[in-house]
């Protein structure tokens, strides 16, 4: 077996195989503006998970055929793969007639599978390429056994089993229809056999040409068609629909949810937990129900998030505990917790230790080592020092008369009454105190208490022990 399996991979080493992408379609079903291949899924557009495969699977760059608003689809593939355009879309076997320019004489194997199909394995494609490369016919193909057709052809076979034909829904016979082998739409040809059949494919009643007319030649040539059958219905689902659509992400949650679970994360509720594919989490973290994990977060080790959390291109250091809060691109060094109802947006720093309260929001700000931000309160342009107490309340009134954004910047050890308005811009010595409800519109000095509307320092003693004080 072992020998086999080595003759397949240095076979396949010396023979050239191009992969070919299908997405030229507007996918009208979808009933969408957008073309069907830049819908996403877990968070990344359907076209990302084709190139994915295509980069991976073959030793030749992979082709990409456009159609439907080429220019945004090219705009997603970047120089990942070369890219054709199906000028008039004319159907299958018409849209990969349109790379022979590019494959004609220069590959041996053509790979070809549709862009909509995002859940595919590299390991099917990697079946059905090893499967032609020992076949001495021209073409070979995936199928699938479901009783759920999906819309897919049905695969007739003769009474020796041979493949004859791909018949597809519409033009099925009433016995054909209960044939549960279905066409995935993943073919690997024979270059050589391929582009004098692609020319001269007939056109179908709607004037399109199909690959699956391909199979029907093939067998009327007597040529073997060599098979390669899943019976993982999660990996047929091809997106047509925007319930397809729905029911890919159940599917492809599954394995990303599955997957992390198998590598020592706990997720309480995998069903309600949603997890893109950018994702990273580490040893020990609690996953709780409701909560959305996207773009290219990192969460370390250890940590709670959720429930009904929203984190999004965030950093999360260790042993965090994060609850019912969004973040959105914000850094959060080891031992935070945030919330309940915490909103920490763009450009926030948490050093380590800091507590946000219930219902407090930070932007774009840093604050030390062990400060603690009590509930109600917002922190914007700041820049806060260690152990520095935020009361309940308190804001850092950083708009000014001017219209334009201004910091303030507070030292170590400072508590801050609840209530308080800062002005900016502003500096806060350190171990300097304000009194509850005052409105700070001039710097003070370290050490010093300041109360009033507007505030004034009333007292330049330094108290140790009161910036250390929770409310």
């Amino acid at each position: 077996m072992l020998r086999n399996f080595m003759f397949d991979v240095l076979s396949n080493m010396s023979i050239k195989t191009a992969s070919v992408i299908l997405a030229a379609g507007q996918g009208t079903r979808m009933c969408s503006n957008v073309p069907k291949v830049l819908h996403t899924l877990a968070g990344r557009p359907l076209m990302e998970y084709a190139l994915d495969l295509g980069v991976g699977i073959c030793n030749m760059t992979p082709i990409v055929v456009v159609g439907f608003e080429s220019e945004k689809v090219q705009e997603c593939i970047g120089d990942r793969a070369k890219v054709v355009l199906q000028e008039a879309q004319l159907g299958t076997g018409h849209a990969l007639h349109q790379t022979g320019d590019l494959l004609r004489e220069r590959a041996d194997m053509i790979l070809v599978w549709a862009a909509d199909m995002p859940l595919l394995t590299k390991d099917i494609l990697e079946s059905v390429i090893n499967v032609q490369s020992q076949n001495e016919g021209p073409v070979s193909i995936v199928t699938a056994i479901s009783n759920d057709d999906r819309g897919f052809g049905r695969v007739v076979r003769s009474e020796f089993g041979e493949v004859q034909a791909i018949v597809e829904k519409s033009d099925a016979t009433a016995e054909q229809l209960s044939i549960n082998e279905l066409n995935v739409g993943v073919y690997c040809f024979q270059s050589s056999w391929l582009w004098d059949e692609l020319s001269a494919l007939k056109p179908s009643s709607n004037g399109e040409y199909y690959l699956t007319d391909l199979i029907k030649s093939a067998s009327l040539q007597n040529q073997n068609i060599g098979v390669v059958t899943t019976t993982a219905v999660d990996e047929i689902i091809g997106i047509n629909t925007r319930i397809h659509l729905a029911e890919a992400e159940t599917a492809v949650r599954t394995r990303i949810n599955n997957s992390w679970m198998e590598r020592g994360v706990t997720l309480i509720d995998p069903a309600n937990t949603y997890i893109e594919s950018s994702v990273t989490i580490g040893l020990d973290t609690v996953v709780l129900p409701n909560t959305h994990l996207q773009g290219n977060t990192v969460i370390g080790s250890e940590c709670t998030i959720g429930p009904n959390s929203t984190i999004q291109n965030s950093v999360i250091g260790d042993r965090c505990k994060i609850e019912s809060s969004v973040l959105d691109r914000a850094k959060l060094e080891n031992d935070v917790d945030v919330g309940p109802f915490g909103h920490l947006r763009a450009g926030t720093h948490l050093d380590s230790g800091v507590h946000i309260g219930n219902f407090g929001e930070v932007k774009n700000s840093y604050l030390g080592p062990g400060v603690k931000m009590g509930h109600f309160s917002y922190v914007g342009d700041a820049t806060i020092g260690a152990r520095t107490n935020i009361g309940a309340g308190a804001i850092t009134c950083n708009y000014g008369m001017d219209k334009n954004k201004h910091r303030t910047e507070i030292g170590e050890d400072v508590f801050i009454g609840s209530d308080t308005m800062l002005v900016a811009p502003l500096r806060i010595g350190s171990k300097a105190r304000t009194g509850a409800g005052s409105v700070v519109t001039k710097d003070l000095p370290d050490g010093s208490l300041a109360a009033g509307v507007p505030a004034r320092i009333i007292s330049r003693e330094v108290d140790d022990n009161i910036a250390s004080r929770d409310e």
